[in-house]
């Protein structure tokens, strides 16, 4: 199969390539926050192409519904936002959460991860690794008990109080560590705190040396569905550490899964 290179050489193209497609695609791109609204020659020159290219696909996009103009400036229009929902419709939790997890992993230095609540354990659905604190390796797929880690925390504390209740009733609370908490009493009263709180934080009790914090994810509904935490090593965060350093960005990455599955419900439900 023949190839040619882009315009920058960098990345070759395949006999597949539509080139109108991806200047149409420039054309839609060249809209920013700073240049909402633009005139066909500013179009052109951003884009690269020719004025009489530009035009063609501007009025193309006009006729599409997705670029309005007054027959001087063009804007794109709210349709836009539908290239957005095909992904977001089509897109699971793990596929939503995994951005937000790699941006919160790169600006904390600490792995994070979302799991969902499989019967009495956490399972997780989705992770970004920055590195390995705990001596068993976790992968999407791994589980672990729901009474000792932080995610499982959160997602009981999002569960009716009856069924919390039959959960304490048959869990068999192991001592993992010398910090685990094992009597049901008093795992009821640090679920009821998370709930109250909004967040859970577990020093050490599913392996010494690890402590984490988790966050709730809702849906559009207000059901807790998932959980999103970061990990860190105790010799290097303390718990104090964790509640001023790593919580407030963690509860605002929660906010932003839930936005998007948000989007993506909506989009599933309208599209």
């Amino acid at each position: 199969m023949s190839t040619d290179l882009t315009e920058s050489g960098a990345q070759p193209k395949g006999e597949h390539y539509v080139q109108s497609l991806e200047r149409g695609l420039a054309v839609i791109r060249a809209f920013t926050a700073q240049s909402p609204t633009m005139t066909l020659s500013e179009v052109a020159r951003v884009t690269g192409l020719t004025r009489a290219a530009a035009r063609r696909f501007l009025l193309t996009l006009v006729d599409m519904g997705y670029v309005r103009t007054d027959g001087r400036l063009f804007s794109l229009t709210p349709r836009v936002l539908e290239l957005g929902y095909a992904y977001l419709s089509s897109a699971g939790l793990p596929e939503v959460a995994q951005p937000h997890l790699e941006r919160l992993a790169a600006d904390l230095h600490e792995s994070s991860s979302v799991s969902v609540l499989d019967g009495d354990d956490v399972v997780y659905v989705a992770r970004v690794s920055t590195s390995r604190i705990m001596n068993v390796a976790i992968n999407v797929g791994t589980r672990f008990p729901a009474y000792a880690t932080s995610m499982g925390r959160v997602l009981l504390a999002g569960r009716p109080a009856e069924e919390v209740d039959a959960y304490l009733e048959k869990a068999e609370l192991a001592r993992l560590t010398a910090f685990t908490v094992t009597t049901p009493g008093r795992l009821k009263s640090e679920i009821e705190r998370v709930h109250n709180q909004g967040w859970a934080l577990v020093d050490q009790e599913l392996e010494e040396g690890l402590r984490s914090v988790a966050a709730p994810v809702r849906d559009r509904d207000g059901r807790v569905v998932a959980a999103v935490n970061v990990s860190a090593h105790a010799s290097r965060s303390s718990v104090e550490d964790i509640r001023r350093e790593l919580l407030p960005p963690l509860l605002a990455t929660a906010a932003r899964i839930e936005a998007d599955l948000e989007i993506s419900q909506r989009a599933a439900g309208h599209i």
